[in-house]
């Protein structure tokens, strides 16, 4: 039994709110279960200086956690003058992620910048981040078609992402904080609306696990990122 007395290939109840803050181009309020992150999507007339000049676009993320966000507080970063190494690597990851269903040459040389707010945590904001963040960016892009700024969708396939683990030796979908914080297995599976794969993170804690019980997560987040995928399409609708 887990302790939320989900099923084990259940996800918790997702909530994607559209058009949450005024002034952003694309803004959305995710929740899964008592994760809750607000997203928001910026268009800018300029890309990186790397790629000044290709005619290619960019997206790319910043993701932060606010002091409150879990049940006792964390002391901004901004306040010690830097990032941690967790949030630099949640960032890249979001932003690896949602460039993955971007052609980059269609949404032409402008950047998207994705904000990923946590205002509570309970497991999985990074998950709950990346499909987020592909409706708030959806939204921003719809801005650019209907302007006509872009000529074309360059939004190929959407993109989701969701936790898997062996919690008390079953594989389990969606993991909230009690089981993440006892999985002996866990990880986080990116896909596309059509099944394929972004990116991979899979870890032991004290434990290893073999390669049906890999197969076995692969299956419960395809699962999972379908349900995922069309709750973010009925948000767009």
């Amino acid at each position: 039994m887990r302790p939320s007395g989900r099923d084990l290939s259940e996800l918790r109840p997702v909530a994607i709110e559209t058009g949450f803050t005024k002034h952003a181009e694309g803004s959305v309020l995710i929740k899964m279960g008592d994760t809750h992150v607000l997203c928001t999507a910026t268009i800018e007339d300029r890309v990186p200086p790397f790629i000044k000049g290709s005619g290619l676009g960019w997206v790319t993320a910043e993701y932060g956690m606010l002091p409150r966000a879990t049940n006792t507080r964390m002391r901004r970063e901004a306040a010690s003058g830097k990032q941690g190494g967790r949030t630099v690597e949640i960032q890249r990851l979001i932003g690896r992620s949602l460039r993955a269903g971007v052609d980059r040459v269609a949404l032409g040389e402008r950047q998207i910048t994705v904000d990923c707010d946590v205002i509570q945590a309970d497991g999985g904001t990074r998950c709950a981040s990346i499909t987020g963040g592909w409706v708030a960016l959806r939204l921003a892009v719809n801005k650019l078609m209907k302007a006509g700024d872009v000529l074309s969708d360059p939004l190929i396939d959407p993109v989701a992402a969701v936790s898997c683990g062996i919690f008390a030796g079953q594989p389990v979908l969606d993991l909230d904080y009690p089981e993440d914080s006892e999985a002996g297995v866990d990880g986080n599976f990116v896909m596309t609306g059509s099944g394929k794969l972004i990116e991979v993170q899979m870890s032991a804690e004290g434990s290893t696990y073999s390669r049906d019980q890999m197969n076995q997560l692969l299956d419960l987040a395809e699962k999972g990122v379908n349900e995922l995928v069309a709750a973010q399409l009925a948000a767009v609708a």
